[in-house]
């Protein structure tokens, strides 16, 4: 529970960035406000080193927060902390996606997901990877250019540089890991960019390191991002009028089966608790 959007009740003295009343979401790295990526753990993150949002109340200092884009609901803010910004992050602020440009995603997840909407929003076409036909129909439903089924072609990326025309793709949003940079290595242009985000399909796996330096590619580990990424992510949410894709929502006393809908991996965008 990382992530954590609701209504200000009460504000300290001197504070001047909030009103009693306003909608604000929760910050995944309070203390990394702008500039350079300056945290490596865990320790001081919202529902793993300390306390998390399956709570009614909270009280923290103002750099916790930003406001909420006007007119999302709670639920739907509360989309934005992790999934949203990390997918903003890599294609905007490690990169500059720009319209023509193209992008791929790996599967349905709320990453992937907002990867696609960012994308189609700024005028790129995007390639879309995943097993199941209906999450694919999906995907296209949402604006996917192109949809690949990973599990009955396994030589994806070869697949995706054919449908650029044999250039190749610009922006990778590699969630997979060990088991599929090879096959984004081979997706991705002469000096394109693979965002390393996820590591669904394990730890530790090889990579050609001569096809890395050759097509000069540039992998980029990215962990979601700083409050100014956040606060221009809502910036241009709010001009572009976008919302978040909601699967499904769980009242509190339904955490246990919230947790247990996301392990069957049968979900398509975020899985959301009301309190």
């Amino acid at each position: 529970m990382s992530d954590g959007a609701g209504e200000v009740i009460a504000i300290g003295d001197g504070v001047t960035e909030y009103a009693i009343g306003d909608s604000v979401v929760s910050l995944f790295f309070r203390s990394w406000l702008d500039g350079e990526p300056e945290v490596a753990d865990f320790l001081k993150v919202p529902g793993d080193g300390i306390d998390g949002f399956a709570r009614e109340e909270i009280t923290l200092p103002i750099c916790a927060f930003t406001h909420a884009p006007k007119g999302y609901s709670h639920a739907e803010a509360a989309t934005l902390t992790t999934a949203g910004l990390t997918a903003w992050r890599a294609l905007f602020s490690d990169d500059a996606l720009k319209p023509g440009d193209t992008v791929l995603i790996q599967g349905t997840g709320g990453v992937s997901i907002f990867a696609l909407q960012f994308a189609k929003m700024t005028g790129a076409t995007v390639i879309a990877t995943s097993s199941s036909e209906a999450k694919l129909a999906r995907l296209k439903s949402l604006g996917a250019d192109h949809v690949i089924n990973y599990k009955e072609n396994p030589k994806w990326g070869e697949t995706a540089v054919e449908l650029t025309g044999g250039r190749g793709v610009d922006h990778i949003i590699e969630v997979g890991g060990p088991l599929t940079l090879q096959q984004s290595m081979i997706a991705a242009r002469i000096g394109g960019h693979i965002s390393v985000i996820g590591i669904l399909t394990g730890l530790d796996g090889s990579i050609s390191v001569v096809s890395a330096i050759l097509r000069q590619q540039r992998l980029q580990g990215v962990l979601v991002g700083s409050r100014r990424h956040q606060l221009e992510m809502i910036r241009a949410i709010e001009a572009s009028g976008m919302r978040p894709i909601i699967d499904s929502h769980f009242p509190l006393e339904g955490l246990v089966e919230a947790f247990r809908h996301q392990e069957s991996n049968q979900h398509f965008g975020k899985i959301c608790l009301d309190i």
